[in-house]
C-alpha cells in the first residue's frame, strides 16, 4: 500500500511517517507540505491512500479531495483532522474515513485497513457542510495523465462541450467533468449565465455587440471569443455591465 502524507506542519508528517513504518506492508512514497503538491505527487507516485490534512494555508484538504476525483482512479483518502465534533458529524454522517489529531497508532492502522475510495458525492457533501468550507480557488482538469490546475481569477468562461464543460482562460482550453449548474451555483457571483451553455467572468466582462443577424454577443477581456447572449438572459447581462462600469 503506498501512501502520500500531506501536512503542512513537518512533526505532524513525521509523527505519521513514524508510525507508518511500524506497519508491515505501507510504503510512504511522498510527502506534501501543501494541497499543490499533494496533487502533483498524487499524479507522480499514483498512490493508494492519501494521509490528508485539511486546515492548510491555501488550498484546503477538502478541496485537494475534490480536485483528486479528476484522476482517472482516484486514492483513498483519509482526512487528519483538529475539527470541532460539530464538523466530525458532517464526516461521520457521509461515511468518510477521518482522524482526530493527534493521530493514535490504533487508529491509524484500523482506518488503513478499511480505506476505501471516495465517492464523488462525498466529497461534495462534506465540503458543503464543514466549517470552513469555501468556493474552491481553482479548477483541476487531467490533460494527458495529469492534473492541472486553473486558478478561478484567470478563467474567462466555462461553455459546455456535449457531457464535458469546456474551461477557457486567454491562453488555456482544456475540458473537465463537471456540469454548468453545479458550477453556476458554486461560483455565484463570479460568474454570470449569458446563455444554456455558457458562464461568463464577470471581471473579465467588458460590453455586448450586436451581430449582422441581429444576435448579442458579450466581449470579454484577454479573449477574441465573443460568445452569443440568448434572449433571457440579455437584460440580466445588460445590468451587470452597468453596474461595472458605474
Amino acid at each position: 500500500m503506498k501512501i502520500l502524507v500531506v501536512d503542512d506542519e513537518a512533526p505532524a508528517r513525521d509523527r505519521l511517517r513514524r508510525m507508518l513504518a511500524e506497519l508491515e506492508g505501507c510504503t510512504v512514497c511522498a510527502e506534501a507540505m501543501n494541497g499543490q503538491q499533494a496533487l502533483d505527487f498524487a499524479g507522480v507516485h499514483q498512490p493508494d491512500v492519501l494521509l490528508l490534512d485539511i486546515r492548510m494555508p491555501g488550498m484546503d484538504g477538502l478541496e485537494v479531495a475534490r480536485h483528486l476525483l479528476a484522476l482517472e482512479q482516484p486514492p483513498a483518502v483519509i482526512f487528519t483532522t483538529a475539527y470541532s465534533d460539530h464538523a466530525i458529524e458532517a464526516f461521520e454522517s457521509h461515511a468518510v474515513d477521518y482522524l482526530l489529531k493527534p493521530v493514535r497508532r490504533e487508529r491509524l492502522f484500523e482506518a488503513l485497513k478499511n480505506a476505501r475510495r471516495l465517492t464523488r458525492a462525498q466529497v461534495a457533501s462534506v465540503h458543503a457542510s464543514a466549517e470552513s468550507a469555501g468556493v474552491r480557488q481553482a479548477i483541476c482538469a487531467r490533460v494527458r495523465g495529469s492534473l492541472q490546475l486553473i486558478p478561478v481569477n484567470q478563467i474567462r468562461y466555462f461553455q459546455a462541450d456535449q457531457k464535458y464543460v469546456m474551461v477557457c482562460t486567454s491562453d488555456t482550453q482544456v475540458l473537465v467533468e463537471e456540469t454548468l449548474k453545479s458550477l453556476e451555483q458554486e461560483f455565484a457571483g463570479q460568474f454570470i449565465r449569458i446563455h444554456r451553455n455558457a458562464l461568463v467572468a464577470t471581471d473579465y466582462l467588458t460590453g455586448l455587440d450586436k451581430d449582422a443577424d441581429g444576435h448579442y454577443r458579450v466581449r470579454m477581456e484577454g479573449v477574441d471569443a465573443q460568445l452569443e447572449i440568448s434572449r433571457r438572459h440579455i437584460a440580466e447581462v445588460r445590468r451587470c455591465i452597468k453596474s461595472l462600469q458605474g
